[in-house]
């Protein structure tokens, strides 16, 4: 993937989340931000029965698209990034099925004409119908990679502990010396710092 120019200072770094550096045209955060989603969206074309060949090169026009409109993207209730980031891989998707339609009828190929015009228009708007639940969950580990360093060991067990190993809140804080109410902020703040670099909006 081609990177976006890089200009931010080490105080950006710690003030923005990743989609605010990528609008700012930060190199590095653009090589994390196609670290975090570019197997997200390659899984999307690659399900919809692309080559990984096909698949590759798509990624790099959905990237090239996302570069160009990132700055429109903006957080709200109801929306995610992740949808926005599929409404233009579906429209790649689409442009790529239409010339492989247009391309099957002037080769005669009518039934793969018509095969290739439908798939092209019945792609949804919903990311989740084409995403399968492991990708989901491998984006929001790549997540979690992004964020760790940002949180004390101590915050950090607790979250971890809470939200991935799924451990009584009762039993964790006895173990660690602190109170529930305690376990509770270490998971909020947490799943609140993910929420932000994913551009994502609700509750805990």
């Amino acid at each position: 993937m081609t990177p976006a120019p890089s200009g931010s200072s080490a105080s950006l770094r710690t003030s923005l989340t990743l989609l605010q550096r990528v609008v700012r045209r930060d190199g590095e955060a653009w090589q994390r931000f196609t670290d975090l989603y570019g197997p997200l969206v390659f899984h999307w074309c690659r399900r919809q029965g692309l080559s990984e060949h096909d698949a590759a090169d798509l990624l790099q026009d959905v990237c090239l698209s996302v570069s160009r409109a990132i700055h429109q993207f903006e957080v709200r209730p109801g929306a995610s990034f992740r949808g926005w980031l599929w409404t233009i891989t579906r429209n790649r998707l689409r442009d790529h099925f239409r010339l492989r339609a247009r391309e099957a009828r002037a080769e005669g190929g009518t039934d793969a004409w018509e095969r290739l015009a439908s798939v092209a228009e019945a792609l949804s708007d919903d990311p989740d119908e084409h995403t399968a639940a492991v990708e989901i969950q491998s984006l929001h580990r790549r997540g979690l990679e992004l964020v760790r360093s940002e949180f004390e060991e101590k915050t950090w067990q607790l979250f971890w502990r809470s939200v991935v190993l799924e451990e009584v809140t009762a039993e964790i804080a006895q173990q660690a010396g602190v109170s529930p109410a305690a376990v509770r902020q270490a998971r909020s703040r947490v799943l609140r710092r993910l929420r932000q670099e994913l551009g994502e909006a609700g509750p805990d």
